[in-house]
């Protein structure tokens, strides 16, 4: 089995890493597009140009399933992958938890880029799926870039920005772009209140999509491991042998890097014990 997945940069790392928990033994295919991101300040025109062109590098690797690992190429560009692809290769597509954090009934805050705080995609799910809650929209600029490049001084200074911002009595947020996901445990840490009567809750799309994914793929969880599995990198449609670097900074991207190191040791050193 093979599933893909696609983003502009490496937001895609934590969806990816979910498929890889839930069956090792499924190969993965990544592709990005560095020579054209960031996709959020295109048109829709443009960005949904650019997501088909990574869309058919990815399913030229003959996925069973393809995860647009992006909130905005999936505002943009879903229905249009999903009519080039489909049926062959099942598209699912990345929307942040808001329906799941409104059942609590709140009050909730949403984590997002300021393109996506406020427009009208993201006011409309919280119209569809949080009427009459209490939900706080919070801005976090320059989080994803910084997390694009592995900035770490200016991950905590954005962190820090967006968690000022956050009402004190928020036990709930959505993480609402992919790449937020990388660094959870560090907005969580930001946003921990001192005997807060409730722990903090983190909702991200990470471990419902790469569900899904098997779901469309017609395939269950089975997390036996199997060091058979492999992934394949494409940059703008270019195979690589690695990860960029600096999605090597997050646990997400050593842990897909290492399926092709395991993969390799067991190529090479069969019957052998590790060390």
């Amino acid at each position: 089995m093979k599933i893909a997945l696609m983003d502009s940069g490496i937001g895609l790392l934590a969806a990816a890493a979910a498929v890889h928990r839930l069956r090792p033994d499924a190969d993965l295919v990544v592709a990005s597009d560095p020579d054209g991101m960031p996709w959020g300040p295109r048109t829709p025109d443009d960005i949904r140009a650019h997501a088909l062109a990574v869309a058919h590098a990815a399913a030229a690797q003959k996925p069973d399933a393809l995860i647009i690992g992006c909130n905005t190429a999936t505002v943009h560009a879903l229905d249009a992958i999903r009519a080039a692809l489909e049926p062959q290769i099942p598209v699912i597509g990345t929307v942040p938890a808001i329906k799941p954090a409104a059942v609590g009934g709140g009050p909730f805050a949403i984590w997002a880029t300021p393109a996506t705080t406020g427009s009208p995609y993201q006011r409309g799910l919280i119209r569809d799926f949080a009427a009459g809650v209490d939900v706080t929209e919070v801005p976090c600029p320059g989080l994803a870039d910084a997390l694009e490049v592995a900035d770490e001084a200016a991950i905590d200074r954005a962190v820090a920005a967006a968690a000022a911002l956050t009402p004190p009595d928020v036990r709930t947020v959505v993480l609402g772009c992919t790449h937020y996901e990388l660094v959870a445990e560090r907005i969580r840490a930001a946003l921990q209140q001192p005997g807060a009567p409730q722990p903090l809750v983190l909702l991200g799309s990470a471990e419902a999509v790469a569900a899904q994914a098997l779901r469309r793929a017609g395939a269950e969880p089975a997390p036996a491991a199997d060091p058979s599995s492999h992934l394949t990198v494409l940059l703008s449609g270019r195979e690589s042998r690695t990860l960029t670097t600096p999605a090597l900074a997050y646990a997400e991207g050593r842990l897909l890097a290492a399926m092709n190191a395991d993969r390799e040791y067991a190529a090479t050193h069969e019957g052998l014990p590790r060390t």
